[in-house]
């Protein structure tokens, strides 16, 4: 018996979905991350409006002060979808783990004498407090934005925020010995150490501004743009230097965490700049209205971790760094009042 085998091409109809080829003109293939991000926005049948913001829609582009022609302009260069976001953070995560476990083994943290110890909890733990801060504030972006494009990369950034938070209070159980209480001496500190009030104020601050592309601004762009510079360099590598390797290799997802969402930051920021003049006036106003709070409530950190003098040239050196990101994409810092949320 001769068997024949034969090969058939099966040629597709569609390119791709239909909504997606409209906003790409023509049925052509897409990539994934454009099928899982374009024209997913709900716009229509809404079945009421809320009752605690009637003013609204359930989806409403007015909740925010920004205007933009195409809400889809928004796009992430690292071309994050549910796929390739949960693929690449499971990597870092295995990378965490393999760091995790070998300070612990090598008891690069637990032999420290137990005043160092107590230091490194009382610099590093209560920023756990600000991480779920962000995490709450970009849920609410996420929660209250408009557009696929920019909301999904905000949950992503979301639960980013959770797993640094993890992070450091994971570095807290290596310190007390999984006891714990460096987690609660941390909140104490949070809530009572005058270092620590200034941030505190502007974190709870961020969470009650009403306009949901401001609190975008005020937290990812402006305080962590201050924040992370001062914690995630220079306070990590004074830490380093004076006791060793292991609280940069704790820090680590974070450090390079923040280089990366700093390109979909500041490609969002660019993008709603450039739309409009508009725009690009009130994004300055809003960070003129932040970044003087910040740099201000960053200075007791700062001290406290690297000494006044060296403190001051770290500030420094961290204002202008920030002052230069923004002029390259093209912003101007415009003068504004003092927000009072009060």
């Amino acid at each position: 018996m001769q068997i024949d085998i034969k090969t058939s091409a099966v040629q597709q109809i569609r390119q791709t979905f239909s909504h997606v080829a409209r906003r790409l003109g023509a049925d052509k293939p897409a990539s994934r991350y454009q099928e899982a991000t374009l024209e997913l926005q709900p716009e229509d049948n809404f079945h009421y409006r809320p009752l605690w913001e009637p003013e609204f829609a359930l989806y409403d582009k007015g909740r925010t002060a920004i205007r933009m022609n195409d809400w889809y302009a928004f796009k992430d260069p690292r071309q994050y979808y549910y796929g390739t976001y949960t693929i690449t953070r499971a990597r870092q995560q295995d990378t965490m783990e393999k760091n995790l476990e070998f300070v612990t083994r090598r008891r690069l943290l637990n032999d420290l004498p137990d005043d160092v110890k107590a230091r490194i909890a009382a610099l590093m733990v209560p920023l756990r407090h600000v991480e779920w801060a962000a995490n709450t504030n970009n849920c609410y972006v996420t929660g209250y934005g408009w557009g696929t494009a920019i909301t999904q990369a905000t949950m992503f950034h979301s639960m980013d925020r959770l797993g640094i938070a993890q992070y450091l209070s994971r570095l807290g159980l290596i310190l007390d010995g999984n006891q714990g209480t460096s987690l609660l001496d941390g909140k104490e500190r949070w809530l009572h150490d005058p270092m620590w009030q200034g941030l505190r104020r502007i974190v709870e601050n961020t969470m009650v501004v009403k306009d949901w592309f401001e609190t975008y601004v005020a937290q990812n762009v402006v305080l962590d743009g201050l924040l992370y510079p001062l914690v995630y360099r220079h306070m990590d590598q004074r830490l380093s230097q004076l006791y060793g390797p292991g609280i940069g290799m704790l820090n680590e997802f974070a450090s390079t965490w923040f280089d990366e969402s700093n390109r979909w930051i500041d490609a969002t920021l660019k993008t709603a700049a450039a739309e409009s003049t508009d725009n690009a006036a009130l994004l300055g106003q809003w960070i003129a209205r932040w970044r003087p709070q910040v740099l201000d409530a960053l200075r007791p950190l700062a001290n406290e971790a690297l000494g006044t003098a060296d403190a001051e040239s770290a500030m420094r050196e961290i204002e202008e760094a920030f002052d230069l990101r923004l002029s390259k994409l093209g912003m101007s810092i415009a003068s504004a009042p003092e927000a009072n949320h009060d």
